[in-house]
C-alpha cells in the first residue's frame, strides 16, 4: 500500500526536510549578505537556525537504515543505494554544521570571513551531492536527484528565511522592502521551477520507480502525486505572487501572513515528494 511505503521511508523524508531547511536557510544567509540591507539579527539567527537544523540532520543521518533494511516489518524502499557515500554525506553534513556555527560568531562580531562563509555554502551542497550519489542509481538518475534536492532545499529553506525576514519589519520598520521582494520572488521563481521539473519527470518517467508518459497521474499513487503538485506548488506559487504584491506595497504583516501559510504548504509538498521517491521510486 502506498501509505505503508512512505511510512517505511520516513527516515529519509525526515532528512530530505532537514537538510533542505538547513541548506537552503544558510544560502538565503548568504545572499541576504551580499544583496540586501539585512540586520545582523537576522543574519544572526537565520544562521544559528541553519546550524542547529544542520545538527538535527546530522542526527537523522545517522540513523538512516541501509538500502535492504525494512522498518517495522513494512516494504523496504526500492531505491538502489550505494553505500560508500554514507560516509562522505555524514562528514559533509558535520562540516556544514561546524561552520555555520563559526558564521554565527562572525555575524555577532560584525565580521565577515568569505571562507567561512562560502565554505559553509559548499559543505551544505556537498551534502546534496553525496545523497544524490547514494541514492541516485548512478548516472542521469543521480543527476536528476541532485536537481531535484537543490530545487527542494531553495523552496523549503527559502520559505523559511522569508518568513523570519517577514517578522524583521516589525522591529525594524525602516528596514528597505527590497529585500523581501527580493526573496519572495526567489521562492516564486523556486516553485515556477518545480512546476516545470514535476512536469519532466512525470512525462520521461524519472527514478527508479517511474513510467514515461505521465502514468504516475492515474497510478496506485495517484493521489500523492496530484497532492504534490496542487498543494506544494500550485497554490504555494500564487502566494508567493501574492507576497510579492503585498510586500512591494509594504503591506509586511499581510507579506508574512502569506509566507507562513507557504511554509506549512512548502514543507508538505518537499515531505510529500520526498515520501513519493523513497516509497515508490517517483521523482515530481
Amino acid at each position: 500500500m502506498p501509505a505503508l511505503d512512505i511510512a517505511a521511508n520516513l527516515a529519509y523524508i525526515n532528512w530530505t526536510v532537514l537538510t533542505g531547511l538547513a541548506v537552503g536557510s544558510y544560502l538565503a544567509v548568504v545572499l541576504a549578505r551580499l544583496r540586501t540591507a539585512a540586520t545582523r539579527g537576522y543574519l544572526g539567527f537565520v544562521a544559528a537556525a541553519a546550524a542547529l537544523l544542520g545538527i538535527l540532520a546530522w542526527f537523522s543521518d545517522g540513523a538512516l537504515a541501509t538500502g535492504n533494511d525494512s522498518v517495522a516489518g513494512l516494504t523496504a524502499t526500492i531505491i538502489p543505494f550505494d553505500p560508500s557515500f554514507d560516509a562522505p554525506r555524514g562528514w559533509a553534513l558535520a562540516l556544514f554544521c561546524v561552520l555555520a556555527i563559526v558564521e554565527v560568531v562572525a555575524i555577532a562580531r560584525g565580521r565577515h570571513w568569505p571562507a567561512v562563509e562560502f565554505g559553509a555554502a559548499g559543505a551544505g551542497l556537498a551534502v546534496l551531492a553525496f545523497g544524490s550519489l547514494g541514492w541516485g542509481g548512478g548516472g542521469l538518475g543521480t543527476l536528476a536527484l541532485l536537481v531535484q534536492l537543490a530545487a527542494l532545499s531553495v523552496a523549503t529553506g527559502g520559505v523559511f528565511a522569508a518568513m523570519v525576514l517577514g517578522h524583521w519589519y516589525l522591529v525594524t520598520p525602516k528596514l528597505p522592502e527590497q529585500a523581501l521582494v527580493l526573496f519572495a520572488r526567489i521562492l516564486t521563481v523556486a516553485l515556477a521551477v518545480q512546476i516545470v521539473l514535476f512536469v519532466v519527470w512525470l512525462g520521461i518517467g524519472a527514478g527508479p520507480g517511474g513510467r514515461p508518459g505521465f502514468a504516475a497521474l492515474t497510478g496506485e499513487w495517484a493521489l500523492f502525486v496530484w497532492l504534490r503538485l496542487i498543494v506544494g506548488l500550485v497554490f504555494p506559487l500564487i502566494v508567493s505572487w501574492a507576497a510579492i504584491q503585498t510586500a512591494r506595497t509594504r503591506s509586511m504583516e499581510s507579506a508574512t501572513g502569506l509566507l507562513y501559510i507557504n511554509v506549512g504548504t512548502v514543507a508538505s509538498g518537499t515531505i510529500v515528494a520526498a515520501g513519493l521517491y523513497f516509497g515508490a521510486g517517483l521523482l515530481v
